[in-house]
Order: C-alpha cells, then structure tokens, then sequence
C-alpha cells in the first residue's frame, strides 16, 4: 500500500472529505468554526479584525494552494475529476463570505450567529447550485478546476450574505 503524502491532510481537510454523507458541507465546516472561536474569544471582526481578517485569509490562502498543488495527485488517487473526498476547496470557499461577512450582523450574538449560519447555509446554496460561470469553471482541469467554481460560490454566497442583512431591519 502507498503511504499517503502528508498534502493529502490538507486537501481532504484533515480526513473530513472522507465523511458521507455530503462530504462537501463537512468540508465547509471548519472555517465557520473558526470565526465563531475567534469572535467568541474576542477576536472577531470588530474586536481585533487584524487577528480574524489574518488567520481567516491565511486559511484561505493555505487550502487554495492544496488544490493547486495537489488537485492532479488527488485526481489521479481517486480515479475521479473533482473527487468528492477533496474538500479544501469548500474550506477555502467558505472562508470568502466570512472575510466579507458585514457589521450589520455582528450588533449582537443572536444576530452573530445567524449571520455566521447564514453565511455557511449560502455558501452550501451556491456551491451546490453552482450559478454561471461556476459551473463552466469545473472544466479547467486539475487544482484550478477544483478549486475556482468553489471560489465563485464564495464571492456569491458573501453577496448573497451581504444583502440580507443590509435589507433586515
């Protein structure tokens, strides 16, 4: 049996691309848990944004560059285009909308976290719907094929976020 390269931690998200079902939503998770850790600790957005904005971004930055580098190995692992044990690309997705999330669902936590559900639930939406051109965008082959229509789900998710909680009262 071939020992599994240490990448494959973070193109998987640590074994959660494993998990059935709907690996993808297991995969979204982590960041969603990290920003409700960081505000809860108080280093959210408006507490001390330098700390959220940074760790959240290098999240970001971090799980983009496993599908890139590692999305033609992890294609060739799994027999697939796209497998669906590859799930740094709905990490690095998710984390797009919660670098955008706005001040106006940060005025207290039950407004907190719903924006912060929301801000998952959206992303979930529109990585699963996939709107043009995220959809066309899955043909680019290799990492940047995994990982480029999750990112257009995050820039419509934060949108998507963004404008509910700009119309709520």
């Amino acid at each position: 049996m071939t020992r599994t390269p240490p990448t494959f931690h973070l193109i998987t998200t640590f074994g959660l691309g494993f998990r059935r079902p709907a690996s993808g939503t297991w995969g979204s998770a982590p960041p969603v848990a990290l920003a409700l850790l960081l505000m809860l600790t108080g280093f959210g957005p408006r507490d001390n944004p330098l700390v959220y904005f940074g760790v959240l971004a290098f999240v970001l930055a971090l799980f983009c560059w496993a599908c890139i580098a590692h999305g033609d190995l992890a294609e060739v692992r799994f027999g697939e285009k796209d497998p669906s044990e590859v799930v740094a690309d709905e990490t690095a997705g998710q984390c797009i909308p919660l670098l955008a999330i706005p001040w106006a669902g940060l005025v207290d936590w039950p407004r907190t976290l719903a924006t912060l559900a929301f801000c998952f639930v959206a992303f979930r939406v529109m990585d699963i719907i996939k709107p043009p051109p995220a959809r066309g965008l899955q043909k680019i082959p290799g990492g940047w094929g995994i990982l480029i229509d999750d990112l257009v789900a995050g820039i419509y998710a934060a949108i998507a976020v963004n404008a509910f909680i700009w119309l709520l009262p």
